[in-house]
């Protein structure tokens, strides 16, 4: 049940990658406002802001991962502390907080690398990532840096942990994150199935793996042996962009998907377009949702407010924000402040 005082912020990471590296940053605001605010200050200059986690029982608590490390705010923002999370020079492209333990946060690195700290974020510890082998094409075919774009716990065995590698599969910790090995490959003459951006798993189905790629959406029943396509309405012709996954946290029936038209495996004159999926049925069927208007770019990212589960939004590349406050059933539409572009857009979204 949500207060009635309850009042839901939204935070949206910007950031470019590789030669295009903008202003970067992060922007809030809060359900009832109409204009966003930059609440950047306090990060380092030109943060690049590709990881947002929220503290599940305190709203106030923000965590930010840029690229120069995971910093946090106790206040939404107003204020950060810099978090001594990892060596120098990672910069931080994921977080996930434990379902079940809030101290419990895990941080995604490129280069590839983990990790973990078990007090709320005040002191953090690398996991072992040296047993992984990335899929043979993903080593030659460009491009070949490997990053952990997404991670998710699967809230019914919180020992099983996995991860999303930007072109590079998925990898597994069976312990709690202290080991990782990679748990996809196969016979392939592109690489754009293994170009990961999301990974989900919900507590309607354990051990069901949801994985965001490229060019599809893909699902294993048996914790990644596995694997079959899964169909959405294509986009593009021969897939979709699918960039972002997310389970409702009030349903795990209910699963959201953002994806898009361009970028990737589409073709060079595909027309950019952006599109909100949801299955009510763990990921059996799909529907597109009516955002009132034509998305005019790839969607990027997702959030529902845990205290407020019907509150539900969807971030498209060049900043335009759709907001539902009815679980979806209608929609508004806001945008974000400045002008997007290759060097800074929209790459994460929290709320609470």
């Amino acid at each position: 049940m949500v207060a009635s005082n309850h009042q839901t912020f939204v935070y949206v990471g910007l950031a470019g990658e590789g030669d295009y590296i903008g202003e970067g940053g992060i922007v809030r605001r809060a359900d009832g406002e109409d204009d966003w605010t930059d609440i950047s200050k306090g990060l380092p200059d030109k943060p690049q802001v590709r990881a947002l986690a929220i503290r599940p029982d305190d709203g106030k608590i923000i965590f930010a991962g840029t690229d120069k490390g995971v910093f946090r705010s106790k206040d939404r923002g107003e204020t950060w502390e810099a978090l001594n999370d990892a060596e120098s020079g990672k910069e931080v492209w994921s977080l996930v907080i434990h379902p079940d333990n809030p101290d419990v946060i895990l941080a995604g690195y490129d280069p590839c690398s983990i990790s973990r700290s078990q007090d709320g974020g005040n002191t953090w510890k690398m996991m072992d990532t040296s047993s992984v082998v990335y899929p043979h094409i993903t080593t030659y075919m460009a491009p070949t840096g490997k990053r952990v774009i997404g991670m998710a716990f699967d809230p019914s065995n919180t020992q099983d942990i996995y991860a999303a590698i930007e072109v590079g599969g998925l990898l597994a910790s069976r312990d709690g994150g202290e080991t990782w090995a990679s748990v996809i490959d196969g016979p392939y003459i592109k690489n754009n199935t293994l170009d990961l951006h999301q990974v989900q798993v919900s507590a309607a189905a354990p051990g069901t793996v949801h994985i965001a790629t490229q060019t599809a959406m893909f699902r294993s029943r048996d914790k990644g042996a596995h694997w079959e396509h899964v169909q959405v309405q294509e986009m593009f012709p021969g897939g979709s962009y699918c960039r972002d996954l997310l389970v409702a946290p009030d349903d795990p029936n209910t699963i959201y998907l953002a994806a898009g038209a361009g970028g990737g495996a589409a073709p060079p004159d595909t027309v950019q377009e952006g599109a909100l999926f949801r299955s009510r049925d763990v990921g059996e069927t799909w529907d597109r949702l009516d955002l009132g208007e034509t998305v005019p770019g790839r969607m990027m990212a997702i959030s529902i407010d845990q205290a407020a589960p019907d509150h539900i939004y969807c971030a498209e590349y060049t900043g335009e924000v759709y907001s539902s406050t009815d679980g979806g059933s209608s929609w508004s539409k806001s945008i974000l402040p400045g002008e997007s572009s290759r060097y800074v857009h929209v790459y994460r979204m929290v709320s609470g």
